[in-house]
């Protein structure tokens, strides 16, 4: 009995002198396993999306000379409207993907006289022959509101002591 404890005590102390000189040795090993841990398929990661959505259908709508009101139906509130450079919107989306990959993108439209007149970034739009057109907005007919009583109410009144 004593020797079984003896020798479990011994390799258990082996065991952990052992974890503390591979990481003095190997300084790169710790980081290791945390490493593999986040990239296996074991903990699942979200898809983060930020700003706006910039999509080359939606961009190719915008066309110089529209106002700043026509532009923001279109493209939606600006992510960053500059204090000292009213003229100027930038519209920024990032999205992270949870396996790591990323996609950025950004634009920047600039206003005279309340009127688009340029833009500027990783998106530019084309004529809306090469691209698909944006989908129209699909319109559902709901009918109209039937004040059927429910079973409770069925039976409350099935059950009902009033003084007829």
């Amino acid at each position: 009995m004593q020797k079984l404890l003896l020798s479990s005590v011994v390799v258990a102390l082996l065991l952990l002198s052992g974890c503390s000189t591979v990481k003095e040795t190997f300084s790169d090993i710790g980081d290791v396993i945390p490493d593999s841990l986040e990239r296996s398929s074991l903990f699942f990661k979200i898809d983060v999306q930020q700003g706006n959505a910039i999509e080359q259908p939606i961009i190719s709508r915008l066309e110089p000379g529209m106002s700043k009101n026509q532009v923001q139906f279109i493209m939606g509130t600006p992510m960053l409207i500059d204090v000292f450079h009213q003229d100027r919107w930038d519209y920024y989306y990032s999205m992270q993907h949870g396996n790591g990959e990323s996609e950025k993108k950004h634009i920047a439209l600039f206003f005279e006289d309340d009127r688009l007149v340029r833009t500027e970034g990783d998106v530019r739009p084309e004529p809306l022959g090469d691209v698909q057109p944006v989908r129209e907005t699909e319109i559902f007919s709901v009918p109209d509101y039937n004040d059927t009583k429910g079973i409770f109410s069925r039976m409350i009144e099935k059950l009902s002591f009033d003084d007829d």
